[in-house]
């Protein structure tokens, strides 16, 4: 018995310090977005330099979800076998809609000489961007609910 707790402790501790350190990116993330509010586009290069950083954040937190996170939520699923991997089927296709959304939001900031024109444009799809990280990070916390939460006292 001493033996199957340890093994539980080295196979799922390190998720939950994967889980921990991408939530503290998802915090960055936030920070950055609330950072745009009162911005200002009649200073395109200021406002290019802030979207510039949340889109670096927001790829990198996309990334580390997709290619770190979920797999091993989905690896835990599949170990505990106890139904998270249909709610996982469910869930994901919505969070790759977002993350598609997210991808798009960030080549609109592909732009070689900032100007206010665009600057106001990108401002104008801000909240919308908002509003795909809040549903994003809602079916994220259903994931770490159902996939990881659901079983730490079985792994501590």
């Amino acid at each position: 018995m001493l033996g199957d707790c340890e093994n539980a402790k080295e196979r799922w501790g390190g998720v939950h310090e994967l889980i921990d350190r991408w939530l503290k990116e998802r915090q960055q993330l936030i920070v950055s977005y609330c950072a745009l509010s009162g911005a200002d586009a009649s200073q395109p290069q200021a406002l290019f330099d802030q979207l510039s950083e949340l889109c670096q954040l927001m790829l990198d937190y996309v990334s580390a979800g997709h290619f770190e996170v979920y797999e091993q939520l989905i690896k835990e699923a599949r170990d505990f076998n106890d139904g998270g991997l249909e709610m996982a089927k469910r869930v994901y296709p919505r969070i790759s809609k977002t993350t598609q959304e997210m991808l798009a939001f960030n080549d609109l900031l592909d732009i070689s000489e900032p100007n206010e024109e665009d600057m106001r444009s990108m401002l104008g799809r801000v909240s919308y961007l908002g509003e795909l990280m809040e549903e994003r990070f809602e079916l994220e916390d259903l994931l770490i609910e159902t996939l990881h939460n659901v079983h730490a006292d079985q792994v501590a």
